[in-house]
């Protein structure tokens, strides 16, 4: 079964007005769009999510349409400043609010950092595999004022690695969600025979 074409949920992790997260969020999303590729972009400044409930989440206001989106993706490009070396709270919240709608797709992650990132990167990956999720072997990492300057990637070599990430999340998102559709069809055992329906 051919999945095309490939549908991206890019996640802007950050409520910051002037966040440089969302500048290269919205940079990767652009350059997705050109490959044909059916970006979603949401953007919890523009659409707030109410502080995770285990209890009540699935009844707030606007999360069954939200579910709806997180569902439809193929893919995750998550965006997120590094926290004291971890995963900003709007990003926390919203990996909090879903899991077995991420199993089996891909992420790819980038993180706006003074630092390497490097902890965030790792927090991402064991989110996405604690959610049976696939990652990129590499997250991306970038630098305000440096790579990113007057709310515009600045650096060439930020630009470069875009569009390696972008051309990786085109080809392995694909292929990726082609067998989570091949094996959820399926009846053979697999990792994600949970999820057949």
């Amino acid at each position: 079964m051919s999945v095309s074409p490939l549908r991206v949920l890019a996640v802007v992790g950050s409520l910051n007005k002037n966040a440089v997260t969302r500048v290269v969020i919205d940079h990767v999303a652009g350059l997705l769009r050109q490959t044909d590729a059916e970006v979603d972009v949401l953007d919890f400044l523009k659409e707030p999510l109410a502080l995770f409930n285990p209890d009540s989440f699935h009844a707030a206001e606007g999360f069954d349409e939200l579910r709806s989106r997180v569902e439809r993706a193929d893919a995750y490009v998550l965006g997120t400043p590094d926290y004291h070396g971890s995963i900003s709270s709007t990003m926390k919240n919203f990996l909090d609010h879903f899991w077995h709608e991420f199993a089996g797709k891909l992420f790819a992650t980038i993180v706006a950092s003074h630092e390497k990132g490097l902890t965030v990167t790792d927090q991402l990956r064991t989110v996405a595999r604690q959610c049976y999720a696939w990652t990129l072997p590499y997250g991306i990492s970038f630098t305000e004022d440096v790579d990113v300057k007057d709310n515009q990637i600045a650096s060439q070599a930020l630009k470069d690695r875009l569009e390696v990430m972008v051309r990786d999340v085109r080809v392995y998102g694909t292929l990726i969600a082609r067998q989570r559709h091949a094996d959820l069809a399926a009846a053979e055992a697999c990792f994600l025979a949970r999820y057949r329906k």
